[in-house]
């Protein structure tokens, strides 16, 4: 798959970063064929990419993110910030107070994603109109 994905010798604009977060998920990439499918593991899903999208901005509380991901149900935005946290891309800080404060920001490693996000947006910008979609 990476040899028609990739075949170039050529090194990509993004390839530092993408080394950085490819290297942090060594467990991950045991499990697949390509580099690249580490990547789309990470972030695949309609939320993913939207959760890193607002935690970059800085962190959130549960309910502010709610928020802001209008159209998320309770039960899918915990069950992508558990994976996200599993994956080492969030952190969870639970401040043990009563009421309950939980706070979660993006990890150096979920921070490293940023440039596929832009070099994603820059795509769908440029491209986006091009694409077929089905009915």
């Amino acid at each position: 798959m990476c040899e028609i994905l990739w075949p170039y010798e050529q090194t990509w604009p993004y390839e530092q970063t993408a080394s950085t977060v490819l290297e942090d998920t060594v467990t991950m990439a045991e499990h697949v064929g390509c580099p690249t499918e580490v990547t789309l593991e990470v972030i695949s899903g309609r939320w993913k990419v939207m959760v890193i999208y607002w935690l970059l901005r800085g962190e959130r509380r549960f309910n502010q993110l709610q928020r802001d991901l209008a159209g998320i149900t309770h039960r899918t935005l915990a069950k992508q910030l558990k994976e996200m946290e599993a994956d080492g891309l969030v952190e969870r800080r639970d401040y043990g107070e009563i009421p309950p404060r939980v706070e979660y920001p993006l990890t150096e490693l979920g921070r490293s994603l940023e440039p596929v996000l832009l070099a994603m947006h820059a795509w769908a910008e440029r491209h986006g109109g091009e694409v077929r979609r089905r009915e």
